[in-house]
């Protein structure tokens, strides 16, 4: 996904001398493509996230669309009064990276985990929030947010993920990409915890049950329009996300929930208001908290029993 994303953002480079990279001394594996192609758009700030962002919006305040990069909350809660006073609230056309949401960076330590990262930029008025969930996804959005103005937060997952699709005509900002229909349930997700999703679907449909499949490839702004039509269509609206289910996806379907009429029930699988103190790799911290694929059909069957 994450070398997707970066080989769009290049090719856009390419016709846009205004698109810079800045990078805080990390991933350059991926972006050394990058600086080859167009030295004079890349900086690499150091190990200094907050003054990377602080220089990122000031660029982008002289007329520059700039993407910073780094790894799990390194780019975002490390340095988030730069993203609050110097971004979003100059509506500076900052695109902040993250690569290796979740749990990715699982055997680092509860440090390198970015598990409350999509709360706290969607609470952050002024700020779009994607979280792509394949490669093809992650192209559409650096293309989306490339022309998308004022600040975006972008969560990537490391590589590797399951692909939904092989690309995607129409991308909208703010719009859910359906994957399949089906009647009962309908499951949201978000990020790359879609292959366990997918995995849960397969799993419900042997036990009678075929459940619609959206993702949603951006957090805020929220699809309202597709939440309240699946929630007069299906009895059970379940959002899955390797994230604290404290103010992401979940909570954003549950506010959209909220603040209509529709009967239907909602489950949020996540990480259940805690800080993760194990440590491992991806999938052993995903069957930790309840997120394999497996687990979250159990999870569903449990519910409409």
């Amino acid at each position: 996904m994450r070398d997707g994303f970066i080989r769009t953002v290049l090719e856009l480079a390419k016709t846009d001398r205004n698109i810079e990279m800045v990078t805080g001394d990390l991933g350059f594996g991926v972006l050394k493509p990058f600086w080859e192609a167009v030295p004079d758009q890349f900086i690499n700030a150091g190990i200094a996230e907050q003054n990377m962002t602080s220089m990122a919006a000031g660029m982008a305040l002289e007329g520059k669309t700039v993407y910073t990069y780094s790894i799990g909350n390194f780019p975002t809660l490390r340095c988030l009064e730069q993203i609050r006073n110097d971004c979003a609230y100059h509506e500076a056309n900052v695109k902040i990276v993250c690569v290796g949401g979740g749990f990715v960076y699982g055997s680092l330590g509860m440090s390198h985990h970015a598990t409350e990262d999509l709360a706290v930029m969607r609470s952050l008025p002024g700020i779009a929030v994607f979280a792509p969930a394949d490669q093809a996804e992650a192209a559409a959005v650096a293309r989306a947010t490339a022309g998308y103005p004022g600040t975006c937060y972008i969560r990537l997952g490391r590589g590797g993920e399951k692909k939904v699709r092989e690309s995607i005509e129409h991308f909208q900002v703010g719009k859910a990409l359906p994957v399949q229909e089906g009647s009962g349930v309908a499951i949201f997700t978000t990020g790359d915890i879609y292959g366990e999703a997918a995995e849960a679907a397969v799993l419900l449909e042997e036990a009678g049950i075929r459940p619609t499949l959206y993702t949603f490839p951006t957090v805020k702004p929220i699809d309202r329009e597709t939440i309240l039509d699946c929630a007069c269509r299906h009895e059970l609206i379940v959002t899955c996300e390797e994230h604290n289910i404290l103010g992401g996806l979940g909570t954003a379907v549950a506010e959209v929930l909220a603040e209509s009429s529709a009967a239907a029930q909602l489950l949020r699988l996540g990480i259940e208001g805690s800080y993760c103190t194990a440590v491992g790799d991806q999938k052993y911290l995903r069957r930790l908290y309840g997120l394999t694929g497996e687990q979250i059909a159990q999870r569903i069957l449990k519910e409409l029993a």
